[in-house]
């Protein structure tokens, strides 16, 4: 299993600096949106690649202008932002994450994370968007929901996102077990 993600990392850096890629050609009139799947045991692999990857493309493209976004640290400083992250603590502390969770989905849901999302990474002025971070937020963030919001959103702006989990080409399952919606409008990065 090792060697086969290994095989598909190879392949990551080629693909999302390809004209093709970053122009959207090949896709129809699609979003431009690329999930790259991996067996959530490799997590800690991933973030050591994802910081490699962007560490490489910025010595080897430097015009390139590249965001990551790791959503898990973009949902801690959207809760700083507004205040809530102390008091997130103790309701937690004093009432669980069930509570917890139900407090903070509202304000995390699709179109409001999507707005908060686009104003972070500025697509308009940015040729590729990376996203990590995707198990962490779970179950505030669902990612399906996320990608759905964001779609008018992107303009031509790639999207890659790496996601702990399977992706089928129609729904994404978290872990690979926990089964979200369909979102069947991205295409898989590397097979």
């Amino acid at each position: 299993m090792i060697a086969k993600l290994e095989e598909r990392l190879n392949q990551i850096p080629q693909r999302i600096t390809s004209e093709g890629f970053l122009r959207g050609t090949g896709i129809g009139n699609e979003v431009a949106f690329y999930i790259f799947d991996y067996p959530a045991e490799a997590e800690l692999k991933m973030r050591e690649y994802i910081t490699f990857l962007t560490t490489h493309l910025a010595k080897t493209h430097p015009a390139l202008r590249i965001r990551h976004l790791n959503l898990f640290e973009f949902f801690i400083k959207t809760l700083e932002a507004r205040g809530f992250l102390e008091r997130a603590y103790a309701k937690q502390k004093r009432d669980g994450d069930a509570a917890l969770i139900k407090s903070l989905a509202p304000q995390f849901e699709g179109q409001k994370l999507a707005a908060a999302f686009a104003a972070e990474v500025q697509p308009k002025e940015t040729d590729l968007i990376l996203v990590s971070g995707v198990g962490s937020v779970f179950p505030v963030v669902r990612t399906h929901g996320l990608l759905a919001a964001l779609q008018p959103l992107m303009g031509h702006t790639p999207l890659l996102m790496f996601y702990p989990g399977v992706y089928d080409g129609q729904y994404v399952r978290l872990f690979g077990k926990i089964k979200g919606g369909a979102y069947y409008r991205a295409f898989k990065l590397v097979p």
